[in-house]
């Protein structure tokens, strides 16, 4: 698929939002901000046996961010959290299908910062580096 196809995807996401809204008995949950840009998210998680069972997510931020939260959180049902900890920006890139390069890098992996440490946080986790990096 070439790029501006993925981009048009992310677009799609950021107009339309999958899992867009606030969950009320969520098992973690986590807020993230980008001060620089004013960009925010705070998300929803429900667990059940070691796997992400729904995912919600609130926020305001600019197409990257608010686009890659929803087809992050897309991705993530019904995944383990196991391997949702060795996620990177590497792999978002992939499930986004765009590299936002430098300017906008922290836009887009706004929520996967969130997903993983309210993950990390659920599993009494210590926040690894490379999610700190994010």
């Amino acid at each position: 698929m070439p790029l501006d196809m993925y981009a048009e995807n992310l677009i799609r996401h950021y107009e339309k939002p999958h899992n867009k809204g606030k969950m009320e008995d969520s098992s973690a949950s986590m807020h993230e901000d980008n001060p620089s840009c004013g960009d925010e998210i705070d998300l929803y998680i429900k667990i059940e046996d070691g796997k992400v069972r729904d995912v919600k997510f609130e926020g305001s931020g600019c197409a990257i961010s608010m686009g890659s939260a929803s087809i992050l959180t897309d991705f993530i049902k019904g995944k383990a959290l196991g391997d949702i900890e060795g996620l990177g920006k590497e792999e978002l890139f992939g499930i986004i299908g765009i590299d936002p390069g430098a300017a906008r890098l922290h836009c887009a992996t706004l929520s996967l910062k969130a997903v993983k440490k309210a993950v990390l946080e659920y599993g009494h986790k210590g926040i690894d580096e490379k999610t700190k990096r994010l």
